[in-house]
């Protein structure tokens, strides 16, 4: 079968892909070896600078339907230390605030609308062989039902950065001490006011809590792989997310309140290691979205966001040259402005959030940072706005 645009990958990134490119007539298919709904290790926030592109993309209604409450303020809990100030807002955002949703539900919601719109999705299918032709790409997949060859001119890849793939490499795990494992459970019964989503600093990790959807809790975190032995050792028997929990409540009081009554929804999802930073965001006349092309630490909870608006960069500048893709040297300048207006609206959030995450890991060398934060909240604000908070990408 012979389309525009092949998108491996249906999370966030690739849909959102989908979605803009069938919109506009293009013949787009979707490769996603998982079944959905399903969960991921995610914090599950979405910034106010996304909701105009919920809006253009026509999910707006329904993610504000189901999503938590607004996340007013930010805060953090360390130690016995804990501190809120006021969630910064963009420029023209009044009454417009970030929420969470769960990835289960998320990603179902932006892959069917893609399918609305006109694109092919084939699920569960598997990318396993990649071939580049005189006009465009040829890609084998494989399902239960035998084998299929896909043709395209034009191939996104938005399959993950850690995950086997034909088209990027996966990161490679270091097996060192330093190297980040990534915790995500749903919770109920917390004692989180609804408008905070409060950093959580504890020795050897970070993480996140924040309300989602349908009355529950998302506590995602990040643990090196040393501090992961220990809290195993220390509490033999426990599955390594309870492990994690435990240790996160002896952190301190703060988080000990927030989590006294809590119950797990579901099970403990667990990944990694996983390793933040930039990659490749055009090669080999491929180009990539998603996680796949860059991650921040997720202590500034910006993942899913900055996946949407760098599908958006990427299908606004395919969708403004499509009268042209057929000369390769085309398709080559718009992957080196995609890797520049890529560079230009996240690199900034990738070092600051890797600052950050270096500070957190560390509470006791914080100490510092965090008799500053006591006399001066306000920094919490300004340093969500360093994360991305108030700066639209998508404008649309």
């Amino acid at each position: 079968m012979i389309y525009d645009a092949l998108v491996i990958g249906g999370g966030p990134a690739g849909a959102t892909t989908a979605l803009m490119l069938a919109k506009t007539g293009w013949s787009v298919a979707v490769i996603e070896k998982k079944r959905f709904p399903r969960r991921k290790v995610c914090g599950e926030f979405i910034s106010a600078t996304s909701l105009p592109l919920l809006r253009e993309l026509g999910v707006a209604d329904a993610f504000l339907r189901f999503a938590g409450p607004d996340v007013r303020r930010v805060g953090l809990f360390a130690q016995d230390v804990m501190v809120a100030a006021a969630m910064p807002q963009a420029w023209g955002t009044s009454g417009l605030w970030g929420r969470a949703l769960g990835r289960e539900h998320l990603d179902l919601m932006l892959l069917e609308a893609a399918v609305r719109a006109g694109a092919d999705l084939w699920q569960p299918w598997t990318a396993v062989a990649l071939e580049r032709m005189r006009e465009g790409h040829a890609c084998t997949i494989t399902a239960k039902e035998g084998r299929r060859k896909l043709i395209a001119r034009i191939v996104i890849a938005a399959d993950g950065s850690w995950e086997r793939s034909v088209v990027t490499a996966p990161c490679v795990a270091t097996h060192g001490p330093s190297d980040l494992f990534a915790f995500k459970a749903h919770l109920e019964d917390c004692e989180l006011a609804a408008d905070l989503m409060p950093l959580l600093m504890f020795a050897g990790g970070y993480g996140g809590m924040v309300h989602t959807d349908s009355g529950r809790v998302s506590l995602s975190c990040c643990i090196r792989r040393d501090a992961l032995k220990d809290c195993r050792q220390r509490h033999p028997g426990a599955h390594a997310g309870e492990a994690v929990l435990l240790h996160i409540c002896a952190s301190g009081m703060p988080a000990r309140q927030a989590l006294a009554r809590a119950r797990l929804v579901g099970a403990w999802l667990s990944a990694g290691p996983i390793n933040p930073g930039i990659r490749h965001r055009f090669s080999n006349g491929i180009f990539v979205v998603g996680n796949a092309a860059g991650e921040a630490h997720p202590i500034v909870a910006e993942g899913i966001s900055m996946a949407m608006q760098a599908a958006w960069l990427l299908s606004r500048s395919l969708i403004s040259r499509q009268e042209d893709l057929s000369m390769q040297q085309v398709i080559a300048d718009i992957g080196t402005a995609y890797a520049s207006e890529w560079n230009a609206a996240f690199a900034l959030r990738i070092r600051a959030a890797t600052a950050f995450a270096q500070i957190a890991m560390r509470p006791n060398a914080a100490i510092l940072y965090l008799s500053l934060l006591k006399r001066f909240p306000k920094i919490l604000t300004v340093g969500a706005r360093f994360s991305g908070k108030t700066k639209f990408v998508a404008v649309v």
